[in-house]
C-alpha cells in the first residue's frame, strides 16, 4: 500500500493493518513505497528509496525512507503502529493515557506506570504523552464534531465508542491530512511546548530524563 504524501513533510504515514509485531515479522518497510517525490511530483529529481532507519523500540523495527537529491530532504513511512518522534508504539502510548485519564491524578498514575524512576521523571514522562495525545484528541474531535457526537475528547470515551482496534490507530485513518498539524506522537506536526518554555525557553527542566525517551 502506498504511502499518503502531504506537502513538504519529513515523515509521512504508512497506512497498515499490521501490530508493530507483525510489521517487525513480515518486514513491512520493505514493502512500504512512495509512488513520487511530495517536492517534485511531476519528476525528475532522482528520487529513489534510501537505506531504512532502525527504531529502538521495538526490536528488530526498520521504517522505510526515501531520498531526493535535488531537494536534500529525506522522506520517512512511519506504520500506523509506531509513535511518532517517540520511542515506542501507539499502543503503548495509549495505555498510559487511558492510565492518566483512570487515575485521580497524574502522580498516581506516573507511579503506577514507572515505578523505576524517580516521581519528577516519571511525572514528565506520563505528561509527555499525555498532553500531546489531549491537544490531538481536542483538534479531531473538535473538526469533526458530526463524526464522533457527544464523544469527550479522551481516549477513554473513544474507546468506549469504537467497536474494535486501538484507538489511536484507528484515529490516524480518522485524521488523514491533518496529521501534518497534529502534534507527536500521533500526528506529524510540530511538538506542543509547556506554557512555560515560552518564556523561558532558554531554560532546561530541573532532573534527568528518564531512560528510554531518546531515539
Amino acid at each position: 500500500m502506498a504511502a499518503v504524501a502531504d506537502p513538504r513533510p519529513v515523515q509521512l504515514r504508512h497506512p497498515t493493518a499490521l501490530t508493530s509485531d507483525q510489521y517487525v515479522t513480515e518486514r513491512g518497510w520493505q514493502t512500504a513505497s512512495l509512488e513520487r517525490c511530495p517536492l517534485h511530483p511531476e519528476g525528475g529529481c532522482g528520487f529513489a528509496r534510501h537505506t531504512p532507519y532502525m527504531r529502538v523500540e521495538p526490536r528488530g523495527m526498520q521504517v522505510a525512507r526515501y531520498y531526493c537529491p535535488t531537494g536534500h530532504m529525506t522522506f520517512s513511512l512511519l506504520p500506523d503502529c509506531l509513535a511518532s518522534r517517540l520511542s515506542s508504539t501507539l499502543a503503548e502510548v495509549e495505555q498510559v493515557v487511558v492510565a492518566a485519564e483512570k487515575a485521580p491524578t497524574v502522580e498516581q498514575a506516573a507511579r503506577q506506570l514507572r515505578p523505576d524512576i524517580g516521581m519528577q521523571g516519571a511525572v514528565r514522562w506520563v505528561r509527555r504523552r499525555l498532553g500531546p495525545v489531549r491537544t490531538a484528541l481536542l483538534a479531531i474531535v473538535t473538526l469533526m464534531a458530526p463524526a464522533f457526537g457527544n464523544f469527550a475528547p479522551t481516549v477513554t470515551a473513544l474507546q468506549a465508542g469504537f467497536s474494535t482496534g486501538p484507538v489511536l490507530v484507528r484515529l490516524r485513518d480518522v485524521a488523514g491530512i491533518q496529521l501534518r498539524s497534529l502534534p507527536p506522537p500521533l500526528g506529524f506536526g510540530p511538538r506542543t511546548a509547556p506554557r512555560r518554555s515560552r518564556q523561558y525557553a532558554f531554560q532546561h527542566e530541573a532532573g534527568a530524563d528518564p531512560p528510554g525517551e531518546h531515539r
